[in-house]
Parts: structure tokens; sequence; C-alpha cells
């Protein structure tokens, strides 16, 4: 079912017509109209020289996490681990920022240009452990994507 979506992702991505922010979110957009489970989906970039992260363009509820320190909640563990990260339950995880009540799950997968950790991509689900392997190849894809036009 993802991979139905990469045709789309590319077609937004070689956009040059577009703005990069105006790209990531119909990005965002996409993901989270067609994919059941993606409540609210994100970019979060580095800020610059700061050990930080900064709220991209994103799809979903308003946040009011738009910086996020290194290794703080699980955006700001992957800046540091530079690994994906899945959470089947928030509820159980220590170090988890919450951003709504109605979030039950998350996935957040590294953005690399030139092998560098530039941001990411976070997905919040309002569904308990719906996150699957596929779901982690896709979102590689997209940031694989993206790191074209950064």
């Amino acid at each position: 079912m993802l991979t139905s979506l990469e045709p789309k992702v590319l077609e937004i991505i070689q956009n040059g017509d577009k703005t990069v922010d105006n790209r990531l979110e119909e990005i965002c957009e996409l993901l989270r109209s067609n994919v059941d489970h993606y409540d609210w989906v994100g970019f979060y970039l580095k800020n610059g020289d700061k050990r930080e992260l900064k709220l991209g363009p994103y799809a979903g509820a308003p946040t009011d996490h738009t910086t996020i320190p290194f290794g703080k909640g699980i955006c700001g563990q992957v800046a540091e681990s530079n690994k994906n990260f899945v959470v089947p339950d928030v509820a159980a995880q220590d170090n988890y920022i919450a951003c709504s009540i109605t979030v039950k799950s998350e996935i957040v997968v590294p953005l690399f240009v030139n092998g560098e950790n530039v941001g990411q991509i976070d997905i919040d689900s309002n569904t308990l452990d719906p996150f699957t392997a596929e779901d982690e190849h896709f979102l590689e894809f997209i940031n694989a994507e993206v790191a074209k036009i950064l």
C-alpha cells in the first residue's frame, strides 16, 4: 500500500516550481491523507550549528514543540543516535514528549544529506502499535528523495 504512494512522492519532489518547504508540506499532507494510521506528519530539521531541531513543514494539529533539544524526546534521541526509532506505545516510553493525549505511537526516521543527520520525518499515530518494517522502508525512501533537494 505504501509503495503505491512512491510515484506521487517523486512527482512532488521533482516539482522545481515549488519551494522546498512547499514540497515538504505537500508530502506531509499526502501521507496524512492517504495512510490511515498517520495522524500527524512533520519534518524536524537541525537548527544550524545548534544542538536542537526546529519544526519544519508538517500536516496535522498544531504543536507547541517547535524546538526540540538533542536528546530530549523521541526526536531528540534520533538526532543523537542516527537510527530509526519506532515507539509502539508512547505511554511506555520514559523520554516521550507528549504532543497530544490522542497520540498512542510514534515513528521517527533520520534524514541524511551527504552522511550528515540534518533532520527527520516524524509520524504520530492515534493507533496503538501500527508501524511495521514497511513504514520504516517507506519513510527511508522519502528521506532519501528529500535529501536530494536539501
